[in-house]
């Protein structure tokens, strides 16, 4: 496993959790919500040039039986597109029950639902972001597909 900041990113309709990891890839944190507006591209460059990210790992929405829905391929688009825009590697991670376990993490919190609206994503980030560390200290390699193995599997 390499060493290197990941930038864990959660895509959304409206907003893009991000998180980072620390340089030895032991601990995710959050980061920031991006909005989507038409300048989120430009942000989350932003993000890997200030942060001096070595990796972005995006997470694939996939649905509980593992098929492909709008939300899925968004993520792909956004994956790919980001992909032509940094010089770093971008991995896509199967990202089920991020959301899930991000509310049920601010529920345990006590913070209602509509005050944890602005950090949501970002826990949802944190969550898929920590789960490709943990995948990749187990297995000893990166994690997740590669932008051009997403493109394969495409249900398009």
């Amino acid at each position: 496993m390499r060493s290197g900041i990941r930038l864990g990113i959660d895509p959304g309709q409206a907003r893009i959790g991000t998180a980072l990891s620390d340089p030895s890839g032991i601990l995710a944190t959050p980061l920031q919500t991006v909005r989507v507006d038409g300048q989120e591209y430009a942000t989350l460059c932003q993000i890997v040039v200030e942060q001096a990210v070595d990796f972005v790992i995006v997470g694939l929405p996939l649905s509980l039986s593992g098929a492909w829905t709008e939300s899925t391929r968004q993520a792909r688009d956004l994956a790919t597109k980001l992909s032509t825009m940094v010089t770093v590697p971008v991995r896509m991670i199967d990202e089920r029950l991020t959301t899930t376990t991000a509310n049920r993490t601010l529920r345990a919190t006590g913070t209602s639902q509509r005050a944890g609206r602005s950090v949501i994503d970002q826990i949802a980030a944190v969550t898929l972001l920590q789960q490709a560390l943990d995948s990749e200290r187990q297995l000893g390699r990166e994690v997740g597909w590669s932008i051009r193995e997403v493109a394969e599997m495409s249900h398009d």
